[in-house]
């Protein structure tokens, strides 16, 4: 859900009369304006006592630009802070999902392609977990898509449940999830993806009281020596995914030359 700006009422009437007016009309108006208030004000005063002497009419002014100053402060920082909220909008909703919370694609491809590199470099194992909700499209078709968006957020919210602080998790599109693994070797990363498969089997999860099975298959490849690039460890991931699929789904699959066996998919 995205959040709203709570814009000041007065703002987008002034900012439509300004983009008619353009910049430079709008600052000699805007001069105009205050000298006109500040000499109006002065003469009402002026009036209202019934003084004209000079020191009279230098405190009538100075009274009158503070009192505008104190004006155009408390508008300006209401524009500041409407600023800062939106700023703070603008960069969540950019790197993040906005339905499950998770990272996006791109912020999670920024994020992999600098560890990827480290691990790399200096030889580090690391592990790319891709998760696919199993049969999604059945369950779209005969429960809405308001069922499919819960869905969608309760898996992600399950394959985050065990994770460590430097694991990256993203929804890579439409019911994929992608899960990075640094610093973790082949078994290891075996055994983060069985438990989210685990995990997600046995959630209990129903609409409009409903039950609703859930499975996922996932696929798990590791940085081998021959990677160039981090789109050969993406490859092999979306490989051992399909691989995992054509094999009954609900189960995980290596990539090529990853291990000798893989986990077997759980009896229901």
């Amino acid at each position: 859900m995205h959040e709203p700006l709570d814009l000041p009422a007065w703002l987008p009437p002034l900012r439509s009369a300004l983009r008619r007016l353009g910049p430079r009309p709008a600052h000699w108006l805007f001069c105009a304006f205050i000298t006109l208030v500040c000499v109006a004000l002065s003469q009402l005063v002026v009036s209202l006592l019934g003084r004209g002497d000079r020191p009279t009419a230098a405190l009538i002014a100075a009274l009158c630009g503070l009192s505008l100053a104190a004006v155009l402060s408390a508008c300006v920082l209401a524009l500041l802070a409407h600023l800062d909220r939106a700023l703070r909008f603008t960069a969540r909703y950019a790197t993040r999902d906005s339905l499950t919370g998770l990272c996006n694609r791109r912020q999670f491809l920024s994020l992999v392609e600098r560890e990827w590199s480290l691990a790399r470099r200096y030889q580090t194992p690391c592990a790319l977990v891709l998760i696919d909700i199993d049969h999604f499209k059945r369950i779209n078709e005969a429960f809405g898509h308001a069922c499919g968006d819960m869905l969608l957020r309760q898996v992600a919210e399950v394959s985050g449940e065990t994770l460590r602080q430097a694991d990256v998790l993203c929804r890579y599109g439409g019911e994929e999830f992608m899960l990075f693994l640094p610093h973790t070797d082949p078994l290891g990363a075996l055994d983060v993806a069985e438990r989210i498969r685990e995990r997600v089997l046995a959630m209990d999860f129903a609409w409009n009281a409903h039950p609703v099975p859930v499975s996922v298959s996932i696929g798990v490849a590791v940085l081998k020596s021959g990677h160039v690039g981090l789109d050969d460890l993406l490859n092999e991931a979306d490989e051992a995914l399909h691989l995992a699929k054509a094999e009954g789904r609900n189960c995980v699959r290596a990539g090529p030359g990853l291990l000798p066996g893989t986990f077997s998919a759980l009896q229901a």
